[in-house]
């Protein structure tokens, strides 16, 4: 299925970004921006069931990955430099770059595990019955949220398909990548909501590099996206061939 794009950016390099659950590309709005400013030509989709994509028949993570990978393949030359993911889109860029071989893979709080038992079944609940937030929860939740973000995130739930939900009816799908295809970095919450200790020492014996942002939620980009960012870029630049100096730099 093909997915709406937002692209911006003019640069030689190339940045795919690919959203959590209930969000969509616009949540990306400032590293797109950073990445823009960086030399990146940015590719932000909506996945299916969100923002201004088809809603369908069955969601999954391996149709979310397909429709991606439709959808952005005619318009790339070449693999990506960086496939980037946050939660349920961790999941689905790390589908994705098994298939694309990009440069570099970065996946935020991604959802490579889902709690067990009564935990499990909460998170279930929560996602299929809680309603659409009004502002003032939405700001008391996320206190370090700007302003664009809080209503940012309320346009993303307003445009949000709830059926998607079903595609964590299986959780068996929710697993790390069983191999590397480029340098890896896992950047996680402090207090991450999918990924425990155990799944992050699986994670760096696999071979990732796993660098934790202090005091921030799940969506770590929005609590700090000053320590989120510098996490991103020192990466790039010491682990992954990707050159990450502004594009004044280069032209100075």
């Amino acid at each position: 299925m093909q997915l709406a794009v937002h692209e911006s950016g003019g640069g030689a390099k190339t940045a795919i970004l690919i959203h959590g659950i209930m969000s969509d590309s616009r949540a990306w709005h400032r590293v797109t921006a950073e990445l823009e400013g960086r030399g990146f030509r940015v590719l932000a989709v909506d996945l299916t069931g969100h923002g201004r994509s088809p809603r369908a028949r069955r969601y999954s993570p391996a149709v979310w990955a397909d429709d991606v990978v439709e959808t952005l393949e005619p318009l790339l030359h070449g693999p990506p430099d960086v496939v980037m993911g946050h939660s349920l889109g961790g999941l689905v860029a790390s589908l994705v770059a098994d298939r694309m071989a990009p440069r570099a893979a970065i996946y935020v709080d991604p959802a490579f595990s889902f709690p067990a038992g009564i935990r499990g079944w909460a998170f279930k609940a929560f996602f299929a019955i809680a309603p659409r937030p009004r502002r003032s929860a939405l700001v008391r939740m996320n206190p370090k949220w700007s302003a664009t973000d809080v209503d940012i995130e309320l346009a993303t739930l307003r445009d949000w398909d709830k059926r998607t939900i079903l595609g964590f009816a299986d959780t068996r799908p929710l697993v790390p990548p069983v191999r590397l295809v480029a340098p890896t970095l896992v950047v996680l919450a402090e207090k991450s909501l999918l990924i425990t200790e155990r799944v992050a020492a699986q994670l760096r014996h696999q071979g990732m590099t796993v660098e934790t942002v202090a005091g921030t939620g799940h969506t770590v980009f929005r609590d700090d996206h000053a320590g989120f960012m510098n996490t991103v870029i020192d990466w790039l630049r010491q682990h992954a061939r990707v050159g990450a100096e502004p594009a004044s730099a280069r032209a100075a």
